[in-house]
């Protein structure tokens, strides 16, 4: 895998001291980009504005002792640090060394050239130091944690001006259900470029290790639907099993309707789950989640508003756990017990609405009002924007997030691929079997189709 292999082919390959100059203007305060490759930009520009983060630091901070994460987590990493040591020798040979990190960027092993660790030492780049993006700034293996697709940051494009003689490559490793960070592998060598190959190392080694967690996920969803079963019959309410994402493995047709998914079949694997278009309905699931983790013996309820109805319904959640494993929440609607819900239990709910999206155009940062933006759209890893500024790559990494974020601002997810700006949308086309499709308003009257299971949120916003 070539260096190209890294990045967005559509960036430049600019020279340093072109990277720090504009470096340099953006630690000023000024916005001047020019020669920036955007997903570095855009670390850039999380690091200065929003996480305060030093750019003259010159080492890492130490991490925080707490561990927050699943224990089943354990052995992923566990597997991640066995494949990483492989890889020792290798990168060892070119001076480089490997390091794992937590989902948090808490480093917890080292391997490779001894003196290249030496050196590292120096900056704190050990076990037991956090290199988290907020941490530490822009650098391979924190930038992973927030990215969907492998990193690279040379040189002068880490953000801290101590870490500019290094290059690096990192790439993280995601919970399939849940999709947040749980470990991060990386490559660093000092005064010297990473070797071709390092790409297709780090893809080799996080694939192997991220097919432990699709297994682990489908076992865990073939035991939350055998509790289902068994809870189903004996209840005489309308009932659905979830996994900690808020996805829907299995529900009745009487809960189905309710949840605005089509009558569902068992689905144990993660990708084939449906995920409801009420966003208080997930983030409710993704809270008792995280109190059931803590808590086996937690019990939930709460009040939500579900599709079709006028009035909320009250939802009780239930942990599955076997062996201290948590597989999912069974969900029981028209219940009240355990516990109450916070009015906002997740932090996507709980999050300030944004005031603008970023788009990234070659080298530039573009801040959009949310008028301005007529539907974002999925394509694999990325998100592009249709905006009255053209056609532009979305900042924020997958549909899901951007969703999330702009789900109380006037958009709704229309289809696995589209999100739409309600306020622009200027037809809506009703198609032989009932289908719609939106006519949007933007400069080529894009047609957006609507799926089956998004339908009636469709037609109950518009009134049609």
């Amino acid at each position: 895998m070539t260096e190209a292999g890294w990045l967005d082919t559509t960036s430049p390959l600019t020279d340093d001291a072109t990277v720090r100059r504009a470096w340099e203007r953006f630690v000023r305060g000024e916005d001047d980009l020019r020669g920036v490759r955007p997903e570095v930009a855009i670390s850039w520009q999380r690091c200065r504005d929003q996480h305060g983060v030093d750019p003259h630091l010159t080492e890492a901070p130490a991490a925080v002792t707490q561990v927050d994460h699943a224990l089943e987590h354990d052995v992923v990493i566990a597997e991640l640090g066995f494949r990483a040591a492989s890889l020792a020798h290798e990168v060892g040979n070119i001076g480089g060394i490997v390091t794992i990190t937590d989902g948090a960027g808490r480093v917890l092993a080292q391997w490779g050239d001894q003196g290249t660790r030496n050196v590292a030492a120096k900056a704190n780049l050990a076990p037991w130091f956090c290199w988290a993006e907020g941490a530490t700034g822009t650098n391979g293996m924190g930038t992973a944690l927030l990215s969907y697709t492998p990193v690279l940051v040379r040189r002068a494009e880490h953000w801290c001006e101590a870490f500019h003689d290094w290059t690096c490559g990192g790439v993280a490793i995601r919970d399939v259900v849940t999709r947040n960070p749980v470990a991060a592998l990386n490559i660093s060598c000092w005064r010297s470029d990473l070797p071709a190959a390092a790409g297709t190392w780090l893809g080799n080694v996080a694939k192997m290790t991220q097919r432990i967690l699709r297994e682990r996920a489908q076992n865990d969803g073939a035991e939350l639907i055998a509790a289902y079963s068994q809870a189903r019959a004996g209840s005489k309410v309308p009932l659905a099993a979830v996994d900690p994402a808020g996805k829907v493995v299995l529900a009745d047709d009487t809960a189905a309707v309710l949840l605005g998914i089509p009558g569902s079949t068992p689905a144990s694997d993660p990708a084939v789950r449906w995920k409801p278009e009420l966003p208080e309905f997930i983030g409710a699931a993704q809270y008792a989640a995280k109190q059931a983790t803590n808590n086996p013996d937690w019990v939930g309820s709460t009040q939500i508003f579900t599709r079709l109805a006028n009035e909320p319904t009250s939802v009780a959640f239930r942990p599955v756990f076997r062996s201290g494993h948590l597989f999912g929440n069974l969900v029981s609607f028209g219940l009240t017990e355990g516990d109450p819900l916070p009015h906002a239990p997740s932090e996507g709910v709980t999050r300030a609405h944004p005031q603008r999206l970023v788009g990234t155009r070659e080298n530039r940062m573009v801040l959009l009002r949310l008028p301005e933006v007529s539907f974002a759209q999925s394509d694999g890893s990325d998100v592009w924007l249709s905006t009255d500024q053209g056609r532009l790559r979305a900042a924020s990494p997958g549909l899901d997030k951007l969703e999330t974020e702009l789900s109380s601002s006037g958009f709704l997810r229309v289809h696995r691929q589209y999100v739409v700006n309600l306020s622009r949308i200027r037809e809506v086309e009703r198609r032989i079997k009932g289908e719609l499709c939106l006519v949007m308003d933007d400069e080529d009257n894009t047609m957006v189709p609507v799926s089956r299971r998004n339908t009636p949120a469709v037609r109950q916003l518009l009134e049609i």
